[in-house]
């Protein structure tokens, strides 16, 4: 039986100064364009793969009474909100603002509205393709026929385009519909490499209006896609890995993903570490981006034989505090301290051990505790927490 989703509740993460960065007092150097494309244009660039849709933002989620609302305006003259694109390079752009109206607009000339219970599958199909194929698109299973449904009276008078489709519309508002122009902007950046994307990060964290607000890793997850991140999704879904979250369903805002990269992170590029934990989570993607096959089957390793240990210790919540919470300091410290030596040496069997009795002390600890409470992600209370660690967990110091 499959698990009801329960949000999860961490504990250990970033300190609100972290969350809010220093970003603000940075100058970008962006360019910023305004365009005017008409409907007929947006469709083809979805068609050709021009726009590309971040799969962060997971599925389309307007009901049809929403969408026929937008296909109304557009019909009638009434202007909607602009739409945000980033030029990674030419002929490709990122949809910072404006999923759902794009798809809206797509859906509709294709005459088909995605199922409620099939969004998430159509995302993946789409990530995938870069567009639905015709097969799926004329599969009653995925699809509806998208039929504007729309207030009967205005007022007291038929909406004429209630009930209406894109091939039955007047052939002049058709073509009225076609060419009717949608305010974009598109933003371009001088900047490359790493710091080119550290500005697509602000630039999505900032213009984003989707409805919610977006957790850094979201947005992460998106830019710095690579098969570094296809190990993280696959060790994610480990069995082993989710009995000690205490939940069988991945954190749809993906913090258990940022937890394994955090441990990642800490435990190859610590020396690079400085605030904010943001920033630095950022530049490792990036440089995870090139890994080799066997970098990261070596990580795969090393993960694998850890978290068997720690499941041998006999306790599902031994990265869980007082407060009934997974915490993301012990879990990191304890990551770091057992497979340091593994990964210097480059063989996951030979990750330290320890008992489960020192990890109990070492939550217990107050030095520890008081590192992990205040300034979080401040260098000298990473370095306090792991010197901790191994002093407890191995021993040492």
């Amino acid at each position: 039986m499959t698990e009801e989703y329960k949000e999860p509740i961490f504990d250990g993460d970033y300190d609100q100064d972290d969350l809010e960065d220093n970003s603000s007092s940075i100058e970008y150097d962006i360019f910023v364009s305004p365009n005017d494309f008409n409907v007929k244009t947006l469709f083809d660039f979805i068609e050709s793969r021009v726009f590309k849709i971040p799969n962060f933002q997971r599925n389309y989620v307007w009901d049809i009474k929403r969408a026929s609302k937008l296909i109304e305006s557009l019909l009638i003259g009434i202007p909607i909100p602009q739409i945000f694109l980033f030029e990674e390079k030419k002929n490709n752009l990122l949809v910072i603002d404006g999923q759902q109206r794009l798809m809206t607009i797509y859906y509709f000339i294709k005459k088909r509205f995605p199922k409620e219970g099939k969004r998430i599958e159509l995302r993946k199909i789409f990530d995938e393709k870069g567009s639905i194929p015709d097969n799926i698109l004329s599969d009653n299973d995925y699809f509806t026929d998208f039929t504007l449904k729309l207030p009967e009276q205005i007022p007291n008078k038929p909406n004429k385009f209630n009930k209406k489709n894109y091939s039955t519309l007047e052939e002049s508002d058709k073509t009225s519909f076609n060419l009717k122009t949608i305010r974009h902007t598109v933003i371009k950046s001088s900047a490359s490499g790493e710091e080119g994307n550290n500005v697509v990060f602000e630039i999505f964290n900032r213009l984003n209006t989707g409805g919610v607000n977006l957790k850094p890793q979201e947005i992460r997850t998106s830019l710095y896609h690579s098969n570094f991140y296809e190990l993280l999704y696959k060790l994610n879904l480990k069995d082993e890995w989710r009995k000690l979250l205490s939940t069988e369903t991945p954190d749809i805002n993906m913090k258990e993903l940022e937890i394994l990269l955090r441990g990642f992170a800490m435990l190859i590029d610590r020396e690079n570490y400085k605030p904010s934990m943001i920033k630095f989570l950022n530049g490792f993607s990036f440089k995870a981006k090139r890994n080799s096959d066997e970098e990261n089957e070596l990580l795969e390793s090393i993960f694998n034989h850890f978290i068997s240990h720690i499941n041998s210790l006999g306790d599902s919540k031994i990265f869980w505090t007082s407060n009934n919470r997974f915490n993301i300091s012990v879990y990191e410290a304890v990551f770091t301290t057992l497979c340091e030596n593994a990964y210097k040496e480059k063989d996951a069997s030979k990750i330290s051990h320890t008992e489960k009795e020192k990890i109990d002390s070492l939550k217990k600890d107050e030095e520890f505790i008081k590192a992990y409470s205040q300034r979080t992600t401040s260098v000298d209370n990473t370095q306090k927490r792991s010197e901790i660690a191994k002093r407890i967990l191995l021993g040492n110091g």
